[in-house]
């Protein structure tokens, strides 16, 4: 079967159950063919509902899914060319391999020799040449979802769409495997849209990352920039690695704003294409922890760049390559310094030790 584009459109799509209860609503999202996709966010956001209505097991209440150029609201899911891989493996315990994979291909009536000649060539590609003999028991978990994604990808779908497909796996294989999502996915050149509540997963996977709410998309994009440039204090909030800070915008100054609150006095913060706060307005701004360093009060060397805030140690976590503090330096909020591992442990901080948070007013970021 020839190649196909797997490019989706989502457009204006809603859906609700009852007539009452809203699980998406008015999504509007465009996925490059061949791209790899996390929709991400909580559970109840709806992300789970998207993916059920691309695959075609569920149909929008309104607007439209497009796959290819094509609407396929109404149609089928072997009609889409689309396949889903669910959470549980679904693996048939008393087939082989080789036989779990070809599975749909019988179904489909091709003959033996037909779905067997496919599947060696698919089993090759994917790196289980050698398990084809062994029943799903037989199986390393990590081995078992390599197979239930070789039975899914066997029909020759434009779109793969995957269910939390590493939630049942510890963490070391969960990583391995992501790995292993992404060589198969670029393997196979076609779409993956995968659901996820894990932030790393995404970030670590994604082509293309979504971020939803409650039934909404909250920001999109490659994930270097929803991660390094959220659009609002959801999105910063939960992907984590930012500190989100609120105060008043005392003055605006060519590209920047200067604000203030009873924490921080006199912060500078750059300006956003299209977002020109008044003064007297209230603002949230975020800065990334790995760019805030510590400062002891009075110590030598060059005076803190930017803003520099005082601040107490309440809390200190060995991360590896990196140290975790956290602050109090505004009340009731978490604030976080990532301190590289070699600079925490020149000088230690304890809790109760006071320092000066510092960053360079280029890197915080003004939200929506």
């Amino acid at each position: 079967m020839a190649r196909v584009r797997g490019d989706i459109e989502l457009a204006g799509v809603c859906k609700t159950y009852d007539g009452e209860v809203m699980a998406v609503e008015g999504i509007n999202l465009k996925i490059p063919d061949g791209a790899y996709c996390c929709l991400l966010g909580p559970s109840g956001c709806g992300k789970t509902t998207i993916l059920r209505m691309i695959a075609g097991h569920e149909d929008p209440t309104d607007g439209e899914i497009v796959i290819g150029g094509e609407n396929v609201v109404g149609l089928p899911p072997v009609a889409r060319r689309t396949a889903m891989m669910f959470q549980s493996y679904a693996l048939f315990p008393h087939l082989s391999v080789r036989d779990n994979i070809a599975f749909a291909l019988r179904v489909r009536g091709q003959s033996k020799a037909e779905r067997y000649a496919a599947v060696d060539r698919l089993m090759e590609k994917v790196r289980l040449t050698e398990l084809a003999d062994r029943l799903p028991a037989q199986l390393s978990g990590g081995q078992q979802q390599r197979v239930a994604l070789a039975r899914a990808a066997i029909t020759e779908p434009r779109v793969l769409l995957l269910d939390e497909p590493l939630s049942a796996l510890d963490e070391q294989l969960r990583i391995q495997m992501r790995q292993e999502l992404r060589r198969m996915q670029q393997e196979l050149g076609i779409t993956f849209v995968h659901v996820t509540h894990t932030q790393l997963e995404a970030i670590a996977l994604a082509d293309v990352v979504v971020v939803m709410e409650k039934g909404k998309i909250r920001q999109a994009g490659p994930a270097r920039d929803v991660y390094a440039y959220p659009r609002d204090r959801y999105v910063a909030e939960f992907l984590g690695g930012q500190n989100v800070l609120s105060g008043r915008v005392q003055s605006v100054d060519g590209d920047s704003i200067v604000v203030a609150s009873p924490q921080l006095h006199g912060i500078e913060v750059p300006l956003r294409k299209g977002l020109v706060p008044e003064p007297g307005g209230d603002v949230d701004f975020a800065v990334r922890r790995d760019e805030v360093a510590l400062v002891r009060p009075g110590a030598s060397g060059p005076p803190p760049h930017g803003a520099a805030i005082s601040s107490r140690v309440v809390a200190v976590e060995y991360q590896g390559s990196f140290v975790k503090v956290m602050l109090d330096t505004v009340p009731g909020r978490e604030f976080v310094a990532y301190v590289p591992e070699r600079r925490f442990f020149d000088d230690p901080l304890a809790i109760g030790d006071v320092v000066l948070a510092t960053w360079p007013s280029q890197s915080a970021r003004l939200l929506d």
